[in-house]
């Protein structure tokens, strides 16, 4: 068995599109539009063949993002070394984007950084 995909809601598709596009080299499928329900969503994959699912509908409700909650919490991209962990937490700073923590090695021996990426999705940059 595996996680076909993982999605997340977000108030502006382009723009989250443009995000992992410019940051994690996600490659967008077509736009699919629901005209019915205003649903509108791409499919984003990335090298090895993980997928995200970005999604907007007009009624989704604005969550609290307050840290810690429960629930889903971040979303991790592998990128091989630490260089490239060092090199693209720092791209994100440049870029505007929240550091949370790291670039660190973690108690459980990972070397990782948390961004708050765009509309603050979470998100660990590992080796």
């Amino acid at each position: 068995m595996k996680i076909e995909h993982v999605a997340a809601y977000f108030n502006d598709l382009e723009g989250a599109k443009a995000f992992f596009e410019q940051y994690f080299s996600a490659s967008a499928g077509e736009l699919y539009r629901n005209p019915r329900t205003g649903f509108c969503s791409y499919f984003l994959t990335f090298d090895g063949g993980a997928r995200l699912e970005i999604m907007q509908k007009p009624e989704v409700a604005e969550i609290d993002n307050a840290l810690p909650h429960s629930g889903y919490v971040h979303t991790a991209f592998g990128v091989g070394s630490r260089e490239r962990v060092d090199e693209l937490t720092a791209r994100l700073r440049s870029g505007g984007y929240e550091i949370v923590s790291g670039p660190r090695t973690t108690g459980d021996g990972y070397y990782e950084s948390v961004v708050a990426g765009f509309e603050n999705l979470l998100i660990e940059i590992t080796i």
